[in-house]
């Protein structure tokens, strides 16, 4: 919703602005300029970004418009579920914790966090994080290790949409250029009216300022918040690897978790009188 009303602004004040200062708004409106801009833009992006990454900049461009994804219940959820995980742990052993890990959809401990279990990427994540531990195929000092490569990975496969965001913002400021370009072969082509050469020349300039308008308007913008989504989206994914990594390595259920808790901005994190709370209620309840 933010980023609709930040559009709005953009698009209010520019063309409020020009009318303010007696321009003509039909001056601005050039079907040929944009389809020229806009055509090549997204050919652009096609070219150069596989499938995948269409797929996932779709994907990011409609949380933007949803307003993010960070959500303080989702959090909490996600923390009290780590830790009746890890309190069965730690009193049946690990072993204990393959029912669970092999098949989430069905768990009796994840079917209570729908939140959570919603999130296919981030129960495979926990799931995969846990295996090791539960088959003790590694000694517990490498899990750490194992899944920061594994979260580093994800994070660059995520990190390819907003590259394809931030190439188009840099190209459109050219391609605005070639639209004028064009324009200004348009009007010289025939300069047998002198008054259609000013209109000519005034749909060429348009070009220009519709490429800059959309690369510094809507491309870095979107750009940035996208960024700062996946940002706050990979914060669950650090708890999941804090909490699991602490957890193998002998902390106590509730001490792993609250390393995962202190991975939040202040703005979404519970405090620890809270998740305590929420911790035992959920015990009470297993």
């Amino acid at each position: 919703m933010l980023l609709a009303i930040g559009i709005l602004i953009v698009f209010g004040a520019c063309a409020g602005g020009f009318v303010m200062a007696e321009g003509d708004l039909r001056m601005l409106y050039h079907p040929g300029e944009i389809v020229i801009i806009v055509g090549i833009g997204l050919g652009i992006l096609v070219v150069s970004s596989p499938k995948s990454v269409l797929l996932g900049l779709k994907s990011d461009i409609t949380k933007a418009f949803k307003g993010g994804i960070a959500n303080q219940g989702k959090f909490i959820d996600l923390l009290v579920l780590l830790y009746e995980l890890f309190m069965l742990g730690r009193r049946k052993g690990t072993p204990a914790l393959d029912e669970h890990v092999s098949d989430p959809q069905n768990s009796t401990i994840f079917t209570k966090y729908p939140s959570f279990l919603n999130d296919k990427g981030l129960v495979e994540f926990l799931c995969n994080s846990l295996r090791p531990i539960v088959d003790g195929r590694c000694k517990p000092a490498e899990i750490g290790g194992i899944l920061a490569a594994e979260l580093q990975s994800r994070e660059a496969e995520a990190g390819r949409s907003v590259k394809a965001v931030a190439m188009i913002a840099d190209a459109l400021p050219g391609v605005g250029i070639v639209a004028a370009v064009l324009g200004i072969i348009n009007t010289m082509s025939d300069l047998s009216d002198p008054e259609t050469v000013g209109a000519k020349v005034a749909a060429a300039l348009s070009g220009t300022f519709l490429g800059i308008f959309l690369a510094y308007g809507i491309g870095v913008p979107v750009t940035q918040l996208i960024t700062l989504n996946q940002t706050q989206e990979f914060l669950y994914y650090h708890i999941v690897q804090r909490s699991v990594s602490g957890f193998a390595t002998g902390l106590s259920p509730i001490m792993a978790v609250e390393i995962g808790r202190r991975s939040l901005d202040k703005q979404i994190q519970p405090s620890a009188d809270e998740l305590e709370e929420k911790c035992k209620d959920a015990a009470k309840g297993a």
